[in-house]
């Protein structure tokens, strides 16, 4: 009855976790939208007025934004198991969309972007740091699963999501600490360039803690009969 009541349980969390994940990406979507086709003076451009017009730049941030969508989707449906199990080949394409866009398009993009964030140093160092890291997890990702250690590959595609997440926890973040405490605007987005990403990780190693110690734990259970 337990058992039955803990799978249930689960079932319910993975459907209210997907429902929240899609639930954002399409405000993602909404938010991607506005800069097709390629225009300057709109949303996030219009405060940046004083880069946007250099090419690189620009090629910068429309690269990060319109292969964000394709990346935030495409490690979406890396996490069913059932999609893994059922549809290997299907998962290994995905991953594959999924890593080299980060490893050579979206990382490198976001970093470049990074070094020109709002706020001075304190968001320069924090979304360059996260770029950084997002490169880094993944491709410890891709080497892991080309080496076939499937549980240290699975780890780090956990991390490097949690670090894709933070274009929707960042934005979430903001909402939240806006509504709570009404900070300076500056003040908000200096604790959401760190808080949208840093926390998304720090939840993840939990995760993955907890999932060390169960599959520890449940291999000492089976005691060999003999």
């Amino acid at each position: 009855m337990e058992i039955a009541a803990n799978l249930y349980l689960n079932k319910i969390w993975r459907i209210v976790w997907y429902a929240f994940l899609v639930f954002f990406s399409y405000l993602m979507l909404l938010i991607t939208l506005q800069y097709i086709p390629l225009r300057t003076d709109v949303a996030f451009l219009r405060v940046k007025e004083e880069i946007a017009d250099k090419l690189y730049y620009r090629v910068a941030f429309f690269s990060h934004v319109y292969t964000g969508m394709f990346i935030l989707l495409a490690g979406m449906l890396q996490l069913p198991a059932y999609i893994r199990a059922r549809f290997p080949a299907f998962h290994t394409w995905c991953g594959r969309v999924y890593a080299y866009g980060i490893i050579l398009v979206t990382g490198p993009a976001g970093l470049i972007m990074g070094f020109y964030a709002n706020g001075g140093w304190i968001s320069k160092i924090a979304f360059c740091l996260l770029a950084f890291l997002w490169v880094a997890f993944t491709y410890k990702g891709v080497a892991a699963a080309i080496s076939r250690n499937l549980v240290v590959h699975q780890n780090w595609m956990y991390r490097s999501y949690a670090l894709t997440l933070s274009a929707i926890s960042l934005r979430l973040w903001k909402w939240v600490i806006v509504l709570l405490f009404e900070p300076r605007p500056m003040d908000a987005y200096h604790i959401v360039s760190w808080l949208g990403w840093v926390g998304n990780l720090l939840i993840v190693e939990f995760y993955i803690y907890v999932r060390s110690r169960e599959r520890f734990f449940g291999s000492q259970s089976v005691i060999p009969q003999g």
